[in-house]
């Protein structure tokens, strides 16, 4: 059995004077419909934590309007309406996921054990210690029927999904099924579950299947039991290895799995249809409840000792997801709007009133005012009975006949389920983000930006915050001195030139600001700010004397690094985020609502602002059912983005503007880490690794910035060379980079390409090297045709040539006359269009690689073309450069020569391929390499290149 590593979070400390006498308490939680919050509360605590589900590191909202421990929660089907009961014998209602208080809802004389909503949101069941289960009205609060036949204080109580039936438990064992519709009980199920006893912290629990058929019970042989919900016999038991008996269970949002946990501290995982169990883990203490994510593969659980955590990947990739092919049912909205969504008004009809029962920190007037209601019951006939007059239950029908009267209801309602899918779709769109920031956190210093040059921080005191700004190498800024912040600024950004800071607005006279401040000036009072009138700052983003802010009214608003307002764009949609870098300016806007998959739909434009231009637009690929966590521009200029499911994408022109994977956080983070990143180079990603379940970094202690490989999702290759082909892609791209950096720079005769011209040459060199293993790893694993395919994307005479000796020495005759071919048709090609005088060459394909001495140019061709037409090779090169330039260049390809060999001895190769490449290397070792200097003291001309080379396989002719 494994012992399960989650990290659980403290959530409620457990108190002496609450809960059992061994000092454990009764802990529940759940989720919101959107996932968006976790509920927390426990039987010690008088207090209920309403957590970030998407920053779980954040103070959760308490709420504190018990006065003893809370010992039952329950959450309306839409999410709008929290319930709460207590030790105090108090139920309260909360507007969700505000937690404004709303109302003492009723009373009892003894502690409160059960809560839950019917299906629509319609009806509350509350029960406990009293005698009577309450069935209340949600619509205006009163007390429409009261239900007694448990001998014991009911600890579980269940709506039938159908709203036909409501199941009870007590802490005798015994099960009660409930006719709504007469409040009758149509059968009695005694002693089926085990006796709690006076241990509060020990809850007897129940549960329907989410399409309705089976009521789950905890059975006497540390198993789970399932009842017909019609005649309540039973169906088939779960029994597996629980070694106690169980305290908690919970279906899947789907109905396919269970998971149970027991006394004996495992929590295990079941398929209901096989009725086995597919993982088990076990606990440091027990776990007293757990729910399903509504979305996704995670289970949330809580012990006795008031921890939470969430498993993740709880069912294997290979199985069906627990929140795939949930029942109808369960997906239709035809519940009550209990609250206004938070942010509105209370609607004009009123809402729950006080029923005159006093609450800790509240009071107000009695009332019974109607609250707005949405419900297909409303044409029942409300003279019928006292249920069914507030339109709360279904009539009276045959049991089978159920079924189908509930798929009837469905059709009915479908326009309404339409309308409220899509509004369920609109408010998942993902909230605009500055790139950088971290969240708010009561008494801690946070941070505005974080980049690859530096930091801004800031720390809210009593009516004012403390900026700030530190740079990771002091000497590429200045040193800026700290400011006090009298505006509120959420979020900032930070270049070489200056900083810009934004706040959202806080009412009417605290508008949205928008301030600039340079770090150097030749004028005095070169700060500056603007103000925002009915409308705020989303994002703002800095570049070479610009600066940019995007509003709440979907307005691109750039200004000069003195304050000039020089462009007003309207954006196509909402904005999600955006960067600068040097002229360029890159947004992210959501294109459309959300797929029915809950996918976001993002576009991106980049802006060039000297020229006033838009080079690049398009859709931002996202991985399936993640979101959009960090988006900037690399050290080289590359816009990059990166999702919440951990892939790195990059930018590039190729094939019209593509999208690369260049990084996979899956392949190489560990289960308990999370990456935040702050942006990246050529060939690292740098971030900061947060240890789960924080997923951004603290102030203090300073991060470190960690440097992770760049590495494309690569297929496994027959090859077994992954290392090699990532290098091989990875190059490819750095090359075709390089080549349009040059002809950016060609249309400038100004500009000086040398050290472009260097950079490729040294790419070209490296790739040639990698090529090379690459060769050397086909040979060995019999890919001849994948050889032959290497072969002619090699850039330099010399690689073709150590090719040759390579295969020659592996004794692979045919393919060493193949590549001789190959060599002799690509100097033949390029001698019938050498040009008359030799000169400087640049490359089409991949950018200046060079062949030849330093001192003088060469008669042989300065270009010599690929004979493939589907995989045309680079030209190989020669250019005139200085005796300073050449020795540099020397010593670089005798380090070229010398890595080749251990490199391919290292890939685990045989004796013999070793000594091969050995022989394929001697070409760029020896002392015919045109790149080593001359022991004379004047140049020396090579006259081997000018002719094509020997086949070792040909006999001599003498």
């Amino acid at each position: 059995m494994k012992i399960r590593t989650l990290k659980l979070r403290e959530a409620h400390k457990p108190s002496p004077g609450y809960g059992a006498a061994n000092g454990s308490s009764f802990c529940s939680i759940l989720w919101d419909q959107q996932a968006r919050h976790l509920v927390t509360a426990s039987s010690s605590d008088s207090g209920i934590s309403i957590h970030d589900a998407l920053l779980p590191s954040t103070t959760p909202k308490i709420l504190r309007h018990h006065r003893d421990g809370v010992t039952a929660l329950a959450l309306s089907p839409n999410s709008t309406c929290l319930a709460s009961g207590s030790i105090d014998n108090s139920v309260k209602l909360y507007k969700f996921p505000g937690g404004e208080f709303e109302t003492n809802i009723t009373r009892f004389t003894l502690p409160i054990r059960a809560l839950a909503f019917n299906q629509s949101g319609s009806m509350l069941a509350a029960a406990g210690d009293d005698d009577g289960i309450k069935l209340i009205n949600t619509v205006d609060g009163s007390i429409a029927r009261v239900l007694k036949g448990h001998k014991g204080s009911v600890t579980g109580l269940a709506f039938d999904p159908m709203g036909e039936y409501l199941a009870s438990i007590d802490s005798m064992g015994t099960v009660l099924f409930w006719e709504l519709q007469s409040g009758t009980i149509l059968h009695t199920l005694k002693g089926v579950a085990p006796s709690t006893g006076l241990d509060t912290s020990l809850v007897n629990i129940l549960s329907w299947s989410p399409d309705g058929e089976m009521l789950a019970v905890p059975g006497l042989k540390n198993d789970v039991v399932m009842y017909d919900r019609d005649t309540a016999e039973k169906v088939f038991t779960l029994r597996g290895d629980h070694l106690l008996p169980l305290c908690f269970l919970s279906w899947s949002p789907n109905g396919k799995y269970m998971a149970t946990s027991g006394l004996d501290r495992q929590v295990l995982i079941w398929d209901v249809l096989k009725k086995q169990d597919i993982d088990r883990q076990k606990f440091e203490d027990r776990i007293c409840c757990m729910a399903w994510k509504p979305v996704g593969n995670t289970l949330a659980v809580v012990d006795v000792s008031g921890k939470y955590g969430l498993w993740e990947s709880v069912i294997p990739s290979s199985m069906k997801s627990p929140t795939d092919d949930i029942p109808q049912s369960l997906k239709k909205s035809n519940g009550l709007m209990l609250f206004e969504e938070e942010g509105q008004e209370p609607c004009s009809s009123g809402s729950l009133g006080d029923l005159g029962e006093d609450s800790v920190g509240e009071s107000g007037p009695p009332s019974r005012k109607r609250i707005r209601k949405r419900s297909e019951f409303d044409e029942d006939d409300p003279a019928e009975n006292t249920l069914d007059g507030f339109g709360l239950l279904p009539r009276r029908m045959a049991p089978k006949r159920a079924h189908y009267s509930a798929r009837e209801h469905l059709d009915k309602g479908s326009n309404e389920e339409l309308r409220s899918t899509a509004m369920s779709v609109r408010s998942k769109m993902q909230e605009a983000f500055q790139p950088g920031v971290t969240p708010v956190q009561p008494g801690k210093r946070r941070f505005l930006c974080y980049n690859m040059l530096g930091t801004i921080t800031t720390m809210e005191y009593d009516g004012y915050s403390h900026i700030e700004i530190d740079f990771h190498d002091t000497s590429r800024g200045p040193r800026v001195p700290a400011m006090t912040d009298h505006f509120g600024f959420t979020m900032a950004c930070l270049n070489e030139n200056g900083s810009v800071f934004a706040n959202p607005c806080k009412g009417d006279k605290n508008m949205s600001t928008l301030m600039y401040r340079p770090f150097s000036s030749w004028a005095n009072n070169s700060e500056w700010s603007m103000r925002f009138e009915g409308e705020e700052v989303k994002v703002v983003a800095l570049g070479v004397h610009w600066v940019a802010a995007i509003t709440s009214l979907n307005y691109l608003r750039i200004f000069t690094e003195g304050g000039l307002q020089k462009h007003i764009l309207s954006l196509d949609g909402p904005a999600v985020t955006a960067s600068g870098s040097k002229n360029q300016l890159a947004v992210v806007t959501h294109a459309s609502s959300c797929l029915p998959s809950s996918d976001q739909v993002l576009e991106f434009q980049v802006f060039d602002i000297r020229n006033g231009t838009r080079p690049s637009r398009g859709r931002l690929p996202l991985s399936p059912g993640s979101h959009l966590i960090w988006f900037g521009f690399s050290e080289e200029g590359l816009l990059s983005s990166y999702d919440s499911k951990g892939v790195l994408r990059v930018f590039t022109s190729q094939y019209g503007g593509s999208w690369l994977p260049l990084f996979s956080a899956n392949k190489t983070k560990k289960s308990d880490e999370n990456y935040w990143v702050v942006g990246l180079n050529a060939s690292k990603l740098f971030c900061i690794v947060c240890k789960s379940p924080e997923v951004f970094p603290q102030v203090m202690p300073k991060p470190i910035l960690t440097l992770l490989d760049l590495s494309f999702p690569l297929a496994s290759s027959d090859l077994g060379a992954d290392v090699l082909e990532n290098e091989f892609i990875l190059n490819n791209l750095h090359l075709f980079q390089i080549q349009k950096r040059i002809e950016e720079s060609s249309s400038d005769d100004s500009r000086d390409t040398t050290e472009l011209d260097d950079e490729a040459f040294s790419t070209e060199a490296a790739q040639d090297r990698c090529i090379l293993r690459l060769i050397a790893s086909c040979c060995n694993s019999d890919k001849l045709v994948r050889a032959t395919e290497l072969v002619k994307l090699l850039t330099l005479e010399k690689s073709m040539k150590g090719a040759i000796k390579l295969v020659t020495a592996l004794k692979l005759p045919n393919l060493a006359d193949r590549f001789n071919n190959i060599l002799e048709e690509r100097m033949l090609n390029e001698t019938k269009g050498m040009p008359e005088t030799a000169g400087v060459a640049v490359s089409q394909g991949s950018g200046s690689a060079r062949n030849g001495t330093a001192s003088e140019v060469q008669s042989e061709p300065s270009c010599i073309k690929s004979s493939s037409t589907t995989l045309s090779a680079p030209r190989f090169f020669k250019k005139v450069v200085n005796r300073g330039d050449q020795k540099g260049r020397n010593d670089h390809n005798l380090q070229t020569a010398r890595e080749v060999q251990p490199e391919v001895a290292s890939s685990g190769g045989s004796t013999e391929l070793r000594t091969a490449t050995a022989a394929g290397t001697q070409e760029l070792n020896g002392t015919s390499n045109p790149f080593l200097k001359s022991s004379s003291n004047g140049p020396t001309k090579e006259t081997t290149s000018q002719r094509p080379p020997s086949n070792p396989f040909k006999k001599s002719a003498k």
